[in-house]
């Protein structure tokens, strides 16, 4: 019987030996199940409900509604989608006298400790249904305060993205708000909004406003935006249009308000020095087709009117991105230098920021996108996976997210990708990756404009190697590969976090600080992979050796902190809160370790002055872990515990640590080791992954304990877990490239 399914169910039954078509399906079905889906352009209202930097999202109602009286009630609407049911802990940090509702379920109130002791905060277990989830605040205002702060717990990683109900926002961004009423209208005996209605359905005013009014709505475009300038400013104009026909006349016409440049696919075709009516007629042929205004302002205002004709007929524009929640043809920008020459080509993206401006023409920053509405910036999101977590994928595409698995999972496909050259897999990979570089200076801008990132928000809000290691090392493998100097960039700013900020002892030796958290004071022995495989790289990428020899330094210390005497494994954790390390052995832990190590041994120069103490520890660790095998091939979730489950990640680095060992000469009886190797791969491909590529017995993300049961009982597998599908894609390919050398050796010695 096969560890986690039916033998018949399995890829080593299909088949056999066949390692190249087993990585074929591992990565054909994790590419099939996370298409490239691009982030989501979403209309989002500055005035609304912004974030704190740890992710809450600020209902200061004191702030939003200044006229309110003691007494007086206001009403905090959104809507989160959760792709299937879930629970999530919430976090509620009351400023005055709060209700939270989630699908008219009354989950929390506030006491007077709550409501009166200053950073008081409540942990609210959420359980979101599959589809939309409406969240429904209740606050009173009084003389301690009016609001709250609420959100997911570790927001970074457990990403709660929240829509505007009504159906006149549906598709836009950010919480709705009432103002202030004298009366209570809203619970559990008188109802709900409901949020699939027109707001106007309501009887209430709902905020912030995302119409213009009627005196707002007659002012031209850009001046409505932007305002009137003291000293000239320039902003874009971006829309596009649908051509049906093979090749078409176009007629251009309108009128604008001060020196206008409007370009059709980067070609220019008018030009106009002051304000004043112009009409030109161009060729275009079928297609979807770029237009882009360069508009300055004038003595008489600042705005532009255009309109396309074809055969006398006018042509619709349309919105040259899908912008959800945002009304209109148009996105703008602005405002700008009138004197900085415009690249309609750098224009036409959403990944861009332009250099803005103040109304008195002095530098002012970057703006983005807007649309044709009160304060309504366009805002990428990433909700590929609604209320994602760490532990698991959920159903939705992982496609576009920066976090460590995924960092992982991209290294597996770039190594696969190499091993059965597949193009493809390799392209694929680089366009995740790039996904997140692209929108890198996007994305601190985006977190410095809202308090908290709509997109990369673990690379941008760096606290620890978790955040940045794992992903960082793909992404150097992919500048290793392409030469890509975004990723060189982005990897500075790694180097310079591990390297000079990150927490250390008083040895030099890396620990997680983590101040008034569980895990606070404590050294993990994951950390050697998040930190040594981005080293390792970022020294061949930059000929820096400092980060090589830090990578060299931390394994020999983290060796006196977690090395288990004498059966030659790792405690997961060392706890300085209590100045003992765990004695634990979690399977993934050492398989952390003993993956890293031997990515530094490969790196390593023969005359390193620490190769000999690593290449030891290596060997030391290598036997240790060989012994506690399991007869089915896999390793124990817990190693050195016999009642523990077996546990598919771990087993696939053992394999992977073991076949480099044998392939590069580091392991005294290869024979045993090569052998270890094959069989662990043989418990994998016959017990954990099955024939249609997928991964089970993949142990879900860890805390830590000192008690063994936590990592036996309380951690279970997941099929498809993050964790696991990078590193099975891994350890077939050294298992192939050992394999081959293998054949290689026998066949020099026949001969």
């Amino acid at each position: 019987m096969s560890v986690y399914m039916e033998p018949r169910e399995s890829a080593r039954y299909w088949f056999g030996n066949d390692e190249r078509r087993i990585l074929e399906v591992l990565a054909g079905r994790y590419v099939g199940a996370n298409p490239p889906v691009p982030f989501a352009l979403r209309a989002f209202a500055k005035s609304g409900v912004l974030q704190t930097r740890e992710g809450l999202y600020d209902m200061n109602l004191s702030v939003k509604l200044p006229e309110a009286n003691n007494g007086d009630y206001a009403y905090v609407y959104g809507l989160v989608w959760s792709d299937d049911e879930r629970s999530i802990d919430g976090v509620m940090e009351p400023l005055g006298p709060i209700r939270l509702y989630v699908n008219e379920e009354q989950l929390y109130r506030s006491n007077a400790v709550d409501e009166m002791k200053p950073g008081a905060r409540a942990i609210i277990p959420l359980l979101l249904r599959k589809g939309w989830n409406a969240v429904l605040v209740e606050a009173r205002k009084t003389e301690a305060g009016f609001g709250c702060r609420f959100g997911a717990d570790e927001a970074k990683v457990r990403i709660m993205q929240v829509l505007a109900p009504f159906a006149g926002r549906e598709g836009s961004a950010g919480w709705v708000f009432t103002g202030s009423m004298k009366s209570q209208l809203y619970g559990s005996e008188r109802g709900f909004p409901d949020f699939k209605l027109a707001e106007e359905e309501t009887g209430l005013t709902w905020l912030p406003r995302v119409k213009w009014t009627k005196e707002e709505a007659k002012l031209p475009n850009c001046e409505r935006l932007f305002g009137r300038p003291v000293q000239p400013a320039a902003a874009y104009g971006w829309s596009g249009l649908q051509l049906p026909s093979a090749s078409d006349t176009l007629m251009l016409e309108g009128h604008a308000l001060g020196p206008t440049s409007i370009w059709l696919d980067g070609l220019k075709v008018i030009e106009l020095q002051s304000a004043g009516a112009y009409r030109t007629q161009v060729s275009a042929s079928s297609g979807f087709r770029q237009l882009v205004v360069h508009s300055v302002s004038g003595s008489g205002g600042w705005g532009f009117e255009l309109n396309v004709y074809s055969g006398g007929n006018l042509l619709p524009l349309e919105m040259p991105a899908a912008v959800h929640g945002g009304e209109g043809a148009w996105l703008y920008a602005g405002p700008l230098d009138p004197e900085a020459e415009p690249d309609p080509a750098a224009v036409c993206t959403t990944t861009a920021l332009y250099p803005a401006v103040d109304s008195e023409g002095r530098a002012d920053g970057h703006t983005y996108w807007m649309i044709d509405a009160p304060q309504s910036m366009v805002r990428p999101y990433y909700e590929n996976a609604m209320l994602s977590n760490k532990w698991t994928t959920g159903s939705a595409t992982n496609y576009g997210r920066w976090d460590y698995p995924l960092g992982v999972t991209m290294y597996g496909l770039l190594r696969t990708a190499r091993e059965l050259n597949r193009q493809d897999l390799a392209d694929y990979a680089l366009g995740h990756i790039r996904s997140c570089t692209d929108r890198y200076e996007y994305s601190l801008w985006d977190r410095d404009q809202y308090g908290f990132p709509s997109v990369n928000h673990q690379l941008v809000l760096i606290k620890m190697l978790d955040n940045c290691g794992s992903f960082g090392s793909a992404m150097l493998e992919a500048y290793l590969q392409t030469g890509d100097e975004q990723f060189r960039t982005i990897a500075d700013v790694i180097a310079d976090f591990m390297l000079r900020k990150l927490e250390r002892r008083e040895d030099g030796a890396f620990y997680r600080l983590c101040p008034g958290e569980y895990a606070a004071d404590t050294m993990w022995a994951d950390d050697l992979y998040m930190s040594a495989p981005f080293l390792i790289r970022y020294a061949a990428a930059t000929g820096q050796n400092e980060a090589l020899d830090e990578a060299a330094r931390q394994f020999l210390l983290y060796k006196r902190y977690l090395f288990i005497e004498p059966e030659g494994v790792m405690s997961h954790v060392f706890d300085f809160k209590y100045g003992k390390a765990t004695r634990v052995p979690w399977g993934r832990g050492n398989g952390w370790c003993l993956f890293s190590l031997s990515e530094l041994l490969e790196k390593l120069p023969e005359d390193h002055q620490s190769r000999s103490a690593l290449l030891a520890m290596f060997q030391e660790l290598c036997a240790g872990v060989a012994l506690l095998q399991s007869d089915s091939g896999l390793w124990r979730q817990v190693l050195n515990q016999p009642d523990a489950y077996e546990e598919a990640s771990c087993t696939a680095m053992f394999a992977y640590a073991f076949a480099r060992g044998v392939r590069f000469g580091w392991l005294e009886g290869k024979e045993s080791y090569a052998a270890a190797a094959h069989k662990a791969w043989q418990g994998l491909t016959g017990g954990a992954i099955d024939r249609q590529g997928n991964v089970h017995g993949v142990c879900s993300g860890s805390r830590y304990s000192y008690s063994p049961e936590y990592y036996m009982y309380d951690l279970r597998t997941v099929v498809n877990d993050n964790h696991g599908i990078g590193i099975m894609m891994l350890a077939g390919v050294e298992i192939s490239r050992m394999s081959s050398v293998i054949k290689l050796r026998d066949a020099h010695t026949r001969l």
